[in-house]
């Protein structure tokens, strides 16, 4: 595939080795994509227009909204409603799921996404992004349920995130691999910029809250030690890289390898499984992981297999190159 195609071309392309494909996925995407140009566009000239700051409320979450928080929502929800694909989504920032209303079109997919990612880091200029992933509707009937959206992460049929940084990107898979497209904002495309993500077998990075330690099980401290120890065969010691985005420590990650984690702990007894969302931001990013080559878990199993049991479900998350995340999933389980 040719580098600097836009991500129309590279869906039309995508599009017609699908024998009986409508359209209806790619009109999804080029939406959603839209949402997120526009969302960039408000992010940089937050300072100026004073987006700034928080609205004064919190989510269902029990977090503070921010004003972008709150602005990024409201656009991705209206937008996605009236695209005619959908017939239910859910969000980070809603309570309870998103239905379609009347007299738009529903469709035969569902979106689970989190609006703005790292959105405490706004008004410090880091790097933050919107995570979402699609599947299929398996309900009856034409609007969609509740269990149209709590469906494992294997159902997946395309996931991704845009970072909104120094350059806007897409991280996208439909299934076949990771391709990444960057914005350029002299034409106001997409243009392919990353193609066929793979991510290092075994990195030698380490992204994780160092402050939790004393919260942490026994297993996962060890590992955190056994990452800090030197010794030249295992080429350690790893180093430590954390930002606090997920986003931003993800996509690092993901193009240079090591691993991720968001492990649980016993800091907050109404968070035992830390502070991630399984549908908004581990499934869809345990996805892109996998078809890049790497690996994510929960510390008992794949991410990928757990079993959503509500829309807000919290899990823990270790995730990146794949000799990285087994061997931290051993010590976690006391194998090691």
């Amino acid at each position: 595939m040719p580098k600097g195609i836009t991500f129309t071309e590279h869906l039309l392309t995508q599009e017609m080795t699908v024998p009986g494909a409508t359209g209806a996925f790619s009109m999804l995407l080029s939406e959603l994509t839209i949402a997120a140009k526009i969302v960039s566009r408000e992010v940089k000239r937050a300072g100026l227009i004073d987006a700034f700051g928080f609205t004064g409320e919190t989510n269902v979450q029990g977090e503070q909204v921010m004003k972008l928080d709150e602005y990024a929502n409201s656009l991705i929800v209206n937008r996605m409603q009236k695209c005619g694909q959908l017939c239910i989504m859910a969000s980070e920032e809603d309570a309870n799921p998103i239905g379609i209303p009347d007299p738009f079109k529903k469709g035969k997919y569902t979106l689970c996404f989190d609006p703005l990612d790292g959105s405490s880091n706004i008004d410090a200029n880091v790097s933050i992004g919107t995570i979402f992933s699609v599947q299929r509707k398996v309900s009856q009937g034409e609007a969609g349920t509740v269990d149209d959206l709590l469906q494992r992460g294997r159902k997946i049929v395309a996931a991704g995130y845009f970072v909104y940084s120094s350059a806007t990107m897409l991280v996208l898979t439909t299934g076949s691999g990771v391709n990444g497209f960057t914005l350029d904002p002299s034409v106001g495309e997409f243009l392919l910029s990353h193609e066929n993500i793979r991510i290092p077998s075994k990195g030698k990075i380490y992204s994780v809250n160092e402050g939790n330690y004393n919260y942490w099980d026994e297993g996962m401290r060890k590992y955190l030690d056994y990452l800090k120890q030197e010794d030249k065969e295992t080429k350690r010691p790893y180093s430590s890289r954390y930002i606090g985005s997920l986003v931003a420590d993800f996509h690092r990650t993901l193009l240079y390898g090591g691993i991720f984690m968001y492990p649980r702990d016993n800091k907050d007894p109404r968070k035992p499984y830390g502070k991630l969302r399984l549908l908004y931001e581990c499934a869809p990013l345990a996805y892109v992981v996998e078809q890049a080559g790497g690996y994510a878990s929960t510390g008992d199993g794949p991410i990928l297999d757990f079993e959503p049991k509500e829309i807000h479900q919290r899990v823990p998350l270790l995730i990146g190159s794949a000799e990285d995340v087994r061997l931290a999933e051993a010590f976690i389980q006391g194998k090691r």
